[in-house]
């Protein structure tokens, strides 16, 4: 069986661990050959490198292993780059979260303001990453789950048009594993309908392999708590998570035809979410108090201790979808998921150049999109203004402009004036100095 060579972007993140160990858990479907992690943060890296070079030599010595800030170094003689940058890290996430909650509005990671900021932030680091991959191994594909993924998909299709790069996501993988055990089945026995923009879906349909309809189950346990469920990985989940699984109940209600991604409680109860948001004490410090803390500290343990036995890493959902999207793309194994893609008339009534989140077949070739037909008024509506908010963001970007990131803000439904949006900008240019472009 053939052997890939593996680059890691984003080298000292907190899911690189989870994705070394799930590549580790699928060695006889995946070999690998060579390994190396790649970030522009020498000292961030290599605390999460050494560690996992210490679980590498235990566990699966053959794989050439290493580090590096060097991009030649990096993306020469490599099969997959897998992509999850945050540009700013953790403290301009913060910066992105709290500045709108000082004017009454949602301050989240990747909807509504704070996601526009992080996005004017992701673009150009991603498309470096895209440049390099391709000056150095033009042949390999990018798997990319850098937030906020609906904006870095769209800018690089308008911006690389031909590259060979997919754009995915976790969210609705980790809700599905939910619906699994709601229903008291494997996920992978899950056949759905999906359609949206990334962070912004809905499912139409879900069935097991032999056809049978499971949506009245899910819609009348959903009605009464939503997507919360006691699931294993739920030991590292903090309660902010247990009260976005329950608030579904309330999305849900809004159209009960279809069951909604999480994150559409932002855009639907963004007057909810404010008021029962902590201005002080945000979603990025609970996970710079929670995730961050720990899997640096089980990443010092193992540096420590010169092993990783008993360490505490731990595969997740975050990991299993970028290796069985890898191994789709090498063994053409024409698995059905759900990827970030031009729509081009798969969902018929809608913009054919917005970014959809859609089933598709995924073989040695790319995918094949599988056409989800027309859509209802109210999810057409929404999503046609915000895709507007995504295009008009990436033109800011490319254009250095002012006014197309306001009409931005302006457009989002989370925010409610444009005078809002005025003030919330001129915040967030003050404290993006050094990573947005600059704004005329």
């Amino acid at each position: 069986m053939k052997q890939f060579s593996i680059t890691i972007a984003g080298g000292g993140s907190t899911f690189t661990p989870g994705i070394i160990m799930m590549l580790l858990n699928h060695q006889d479907e995946f070999p690998i050959r060579r390994l190396c992690l790649y970030d522009n943060d020498r000292e961030r890296q290599e605390t999460i490198a050494k560690a996992c070079e210490i679980l590498l030599k235990e566990q699966a010595p053959q794989i050439d292993f290493s580090y590096t800030v060097n991009s030649e170094e990096a993306f020469t003689d490599t099969d997959f780059v897998m992509a999850h940058i945050r540009v700013g890290k953790y403290a301009m996430r913060e910066k992105d979260e709290k500045i709108p909650l000082k004017y009454g509005v949602v301050g989240q990671e990747t909807c509504g303001p704070g996601g526009i900021a992080y996005g004017m932030r992701s673009i150009g680091g991603i498309l470096e990453i895209l440049d390099y991959m391709e000056k150095y191994s033009p042949d390999a594909w990018m798997l990319n789950y850098s937030n906020p993924a609906a904006i870095v998909a769209e800018a690089t299709r308008k911006l690389r048009p031909h590259s060979r790069i997919i754009n995915i996501c976790d969210m609705p993988l980790g809700i599905m594993v939910r619906m699994a055990k709601i229903l008291g089945i494997s996920e992978a026995d899950l056949d759905i309908s999906y359609y949206g923009l990334n962070h912004f879906g809905w499912w139409t349909q879900v069935k097991d392999k032999e056809g049978n309809d499971l949506m009245p189950y899910l819609k009348e346990y959903v009605k009464e708590n939503g997507y919360d469920i006691n699931i294993e990985t739920d030991q590292h989940a903090d309660q902010s998570w247990h009260e976005t699984f329950k608030k579904v109940r309330d999305v849900y209600a809004v159209d009960p035809d279809t069951l909604p991604n999480t994150y559409l409680k932002y855009y639907l109860c963004s007057d909810y979410v404010v008021e029962h948001t902590d201005p002080n004490y945000t979603r990025a410090n609970q996970v710079m108090d929670g995730r961050e803390r720990e899997v640096f500290t089980a990443a010092r343990k193992i540096i420590a201790k010169n092993t990783a036995v008993d360490c505490e890493f731990q595969a997740d959902d975050h990991a299993s979808y970028i290796v069985d999207l890898a191994r789709a793309l090498a063994f053409n194994t024409k698995q059905k998921m759900l990827l970030i893609v031009p729509n081009e008339g798969a969902i018929e009534n809608f913009d054919p150049e917005a970014m959809v989140e859609i089933p598709c077949i995924v073989g040695k070739d790319g995918y094949e999109k599988i056409n989800q037909g027309r859509i209802p008024q109210f999810q057409k509506g929404l999503m046609e203004q915000q895709v507007s908010v995504e295009k008009l963001v990436v033109e800011a970007w490319e254009e250095g402009s002012y006014q197309k990131l306001w009409q931005a803000l302006t457009l989002s439904k989370t925010v409610p004036s444009a005078s809002v949006a005025k003030q919330i900008l001129d915040d967030l240019v003050e404290e993006n100095r050094g990573y947005w472009p600059e704004l005329k």
